[in-house]
């Protein structure tokens, strides 16, 4: 069975950031080789200083990343870059401005060989509860977010602190089960908007450590219930923003347990590896001991490290 490539989903209406966020992750790649797709180059230009070589249709980027136009054939172009060599390891859809991200969300599933890591939606902090109001586009851009796993409240730094406490208490009446982060310039983790994925190498995690976040690494040590531990880390009170584990049902198969937001995936796993989880979190919300309690209430162990 051939492993899976993880998806990412970045939507958002029009001017919310999304240029800005793709080159931030392209920036901090690390070793992966990203592939993003848009529907033309003119909606996303990559930073010039970060392309090695164009053609018409694709953008080499330092790396091993790349960046592909896929017009109006997107499955097609999806079969494509599974075909590359080497393999991407994780791709971005970068949807346009007035589409919702859920109605591509929902073709990942349908097509061999990739598995939706999530859908992240940018909210331009100057402008959206102008946009939200709007007569005309108000429908469309709720309709976005509610499509969020995650959403990314951008260009704060525009607002002031009056406004930003209006948009915060939108959210918090309208779309409380969806966790909401701040950025200025797209500044987020790229472990945090990619889900923790690289194929190359499953035991190797991001050890992400700053003011604001923190993530932490669990040896599991024996049979777990994944759907039990998945429902129990997707709740708000956990602090979890993004969670990659791979358990061992009581049947002996290798489950990827992944949770991003309020939602949780388990995906039967085609090789044998050890059972471990990795989470990231906001560090006021992050309790490592709570989290042991979920895991073993699941029926695992936490092995000492």
């Amino acid at each position: 069975m051939q492993q899976l490539l993880p998806v990412t989903i970045l939507g958002g209406y029009l001017g919310a950031g999304k240029t800005t966020l793709v080159n931030h992750l392209l920036r901090h790649a690390n070793g992966k080789r990203l592939a993003v797709l848009v529907n033309e180059f003119g909606a996303l230009p990559i930073d010039e200083d970060l392309i090695e070589a164009k053609n018409e249709d694709l953008i080499s980027i330092a790396g091993g990343c790349v960046c592909c136009s896929f017009g109006s054939d997107l499955t097609a172009s999806l079969i494509t870059l599974a075909e590359r060599v080497p393999v991407p390891d994780h791709i971005i859809i970068e949807s346009s401005g007035v589409a919702m991200p859920g109605a591509i969300a929902a073709n990942i599933g349908l097509i061999q060989k990739y598995l939706l890591a999530g859908v992240v939606v940018l909210a331009d902090g100057e402008t959206i509860l102008t946009h939200i109001t709007d007569e005309y586009i108000g429908d469309t851009v709720v309709r976005q977010l509610r499509d969020a796993d995650l959403i990314i409240q951008t260009k704060n730094d525009l607002t002031t602190a009056s406004h930003r406490d209006a948009v915060s208490h939108w959210f918090t009446n309208n779309l409380h089960e969806t966790p909401l982060l701040q950025a200025e310039q797209g500044n987020i983790p790229n472990d945090i908007v990619l889900g923790l994925f690289n194929p190359r190498d499953d035991n190797r995690f991001s050890n992400h450590d700053d003011d604001l976040y923190s993530s932490e690494l669990f040896e599991l040590t024996q049979h777990c219930d994944a759907d039990q531990l998945g429902k129990a880390l997707a709740v708000d009170t956990v602090g979890i923003l993004r969670a990659k584990g791979f358990v061992i049902d009581s049947d002996g198969q290798t489950q990827l347990l992944q949770v991003v937001g309020r939602r949780f995936k388990i995906t039967p796993y085609p090789s044998d590896i050890k059972p471990q989880l990795v989470c990231i979190g906001l560090r006021n919300k992050f309790n490592r001991a709570e989290l042991e309690k979920i895991i073993m209430r699941a029926g695992g162990t936490v092995a000492v490290l």
